[in-house]
C-alpha cells in the first residue's frame, strides 16, 4: 500500500464505513488491477512443487481464497485455490487437477493465513489438505471494528479505496477451462487480502479490540470440522408445511434418493429436484405415477423413467410400518423456542428478555453486531438454566463451558448476572 492510500485508509477508517458527506466532491474510485497480470493455473505437479517453494520462501501472510461451485455440483469442494504472499506473488490452483495440496498446507503451516470469511473456506482446503495454525479473518475483523458493510468488495472500497471487480462469485467454478474474465476475478480476490488485514489491525488496535479479534482468530482456527448434521433430510425448506408421520416419510424417502442421484451424478441436489417438489409429493402421497405428473415440479420435461423413480420413493414411504415413520420435529437437546417460555417457564422468560436488553445495549455500546458480541443460543442456555449461585465468576464460567471466549465473558457477565435476577411480571 502506498503511502497516499495509507492515509486514505487511516481516513475511512474513521467514519462509519467510510462514505464522504454528501457535500464533498470525489474523485471516480480506481478499479483494482492485478499486479502481474493473470497468472497460469497450476495443474499439474511439476507447477505446484515450483509454487511450494516460492510460497514457502515468500514473506509476511498469506492471503488465501476458495472457489467453490455451489447450486452446481455436488458438496462443496474447492474448484480453485488462490494465494497471495510477499516474495511469491499471486498463484490460481486447480484442486481438481492437484487434489493434494498438503505439501502446499505444511510449507506455509506456520504462517498466518488472511481469509475473508474464513468458516466458509475452512472446510473446502481441509478436504485438499490446507489447514491453518493461525489466521486473521478480515471479514470478521470488519463485524468487530463495526462496519455496517462487510462483504470483500464494500470492505476494500471503504478501507483501501478501489473497486473490485463484480460479476462471477455464483458463477459454476467446475467449469474447464476457467474463462479468463473468471481467473482476472479469482486473482483480485486476494489481491489487497493483506492489505486490509494490515488496515483492520490498526483500526481493532485504536478501539481496543485487537486482542478480543485475535481470541475469535485462534477459536476459528483451532475448531474442528463439523460433525455430520443429523436427519439433514429435516431442513427440506417448506417443512413446517409437513406434519403426519407418513408425510415426514415421504419427506425423508424422496430426500435420500435425491441425494444419492445428485451424489453418483456430482450435481447440486436441487438441479435434480426442488425441494418444493418434495414437499408437495409429501402433503399429495400420489397414488401412482400419472397423480405424481401432476404435481408441481414433476410433470414438466419430466421422463417416465424418472416419474417411476421418484413414485417408487414415494410408495416406499408409505409401505412403512407406523414404527419405521420419523417422528414430528428434532430431538431437542438445549432449552425450548424462546416463544415457549413464558408458559413452560414465566421466569426464565423473564430472564430471557432482561439478558436480550442487556447484551443488546453492551453491543451497540460497542458498535458491533450482538450475534458477535455473544451467540444467541449461548444466552439462551444461560438464562434456562442459570447456575445454582448468580455471581460474575459462576455465570462467567457457564458462559465459557458453552464456548465464549475471555473477551465475550468480561464484557457480557457484569450483564447478565443482573438479568439472572430478573423476576416475572
Amino acid at each position: 500500500m502506498t503511502d497516499a492510500q495509507e492515509t486514505a485508509a487511516d481516513s475511512s477508517l474513521r467514519t462509519t464505513g467510510g462514505a464522504p458527506p454528501d457535500d464533498v466532491e470525489t474523485a471516480p474510485i480506481p478499479l483494482l488491477e492485478p499486479r502481474e497480470g493473470i497468472p497460469p493455473v497450476i495443474a499439474d505437479e511439476d507447477a505446484l512443487a515450483e509454487a511450494i517453494a516460492a510460497f514457502a520462501a515468500g514473506t509476511g501472510p498469506l492471503a488465501v481464497d476458495a472457489e467453490r461451485a455451489s447450486g452446481y455440483r455436488y458438496g462443496q469442494r474447492a474448484y480453485l485455490v488462490q494465494l497471495r504472499r510477499e516474495g511469491a506473488g499471486t498463484a490460481l490452483i486447480d484442486p481438481v487437477a492437484c487434489p493434494d495440496l498438503s505439501g502446499l498446507g505444511e510449507a506455509v503451516a506456520g504462517v498466518e493465513w488472511v481469509l475473508h470469511a474464513a468458516t466458509q473456506d475452512l472446510p473446502c482446503l481441509r478436504e485438499i489438505g490446507m489447514v491453518p495454525t493461525r489466521l486473521f479473518d478480515t471479514e470478521l475483523a470488519g463485524r468487530l471494528a463495526g462496519f455496517p458493510r462487510v462483504g470483500l468488495g464494500a470492505m476494500v472500497e471503504n478501507v483501501l479505496g478501489f473497486v473490485l471487480e463484480k460479476g462471477h462469485s455464483a458463477v459454476d467454478w467446475s467449469t474447464r477451462p476457467l474463462p479468463e474474465p473468471w481467473l482476472r476475478y479469482a486473482a483480485l480476490d486476494v489481491e489487497l487480502l493483506v492489505d486490509l488485514r494490515d488496515a483492520l489491525e490498526k483500526e481493532l488496535d485504536r478501539q481496543g479490540k485487537l486482542e478480543w479479534a485475535r481470541q475469535e482468530f485462534d477459536a476459528i482456527a483451532a475448531a474442528p470440522p463439523a460433525e455430520p448434521r443429523k436427519d439433514p433430510w429435516r431442513r427440506t425448506s417448506g417443512m413446517h408445511k409437513v406434519r403426519r408421520r407418513r408425510q415426514l416419510g415421504v419427506v425423508r424417502e424422496l430426500w435420500q434418493t435425491r441425494d444419492r442421484i445428485a451424489q453418483r451424478r456430482d450435481v447440486s441436489p436441487g438441479k435434480v429436484l426442488s425441494d418444493a417438489a418434495i414437499v408437495e409429493a409429501a402433503l399429495s402421497l400420489p397414488a401412482d405415477v400419472q397423480a405424481l405428473a401432476a404435481l408441481n415440479g414433476f410433470g414438466h420435461r419430466m421422463g417416465r423413467r424418472q416419474l417411476e423413480q421418484w413414485q417408487a420413493a414415494v410408495d416406499r414411504a408409505k409401505a412403512l410400518p407406523d414404527s419405521a415413520l420419523p417422528q414430528p420435529g428434532q430431538p431437542v437437546t438445549g432449552p425450548p423456542p424462546p416463544r415457549a417460555w413464558a408458559d413452560k417457564d414465566p421466569e426464565a422468560a423473564a430472564r430471557l428478555s432482561a439478558a436480550r436488553a442487556g447484551v443488546s445495549a453492551v453491543a451497540e455500546g460497542l458498535n458491533m453486531p450482538q450475534e458477535n458480541l455473544i451467540t444467541p443460543d449461548t444466552v439462551r442456555r444461560v438464562c434456562w438454566e442459570p447456575p445454582k449461585s448468580v455471581d460474575v465468576e459462576s455465570v462467567g464460567a457457564a458462559l465459557a463451558g458453552y464456548g465464549a471466549r475471555p473477551w465475550q465473558v468480561e464484557q457480557v457477565a457484569p450483564v447478565l448476572v443482573e438479568a439472572l435476577s430478573a423476576k416475572a411480571p
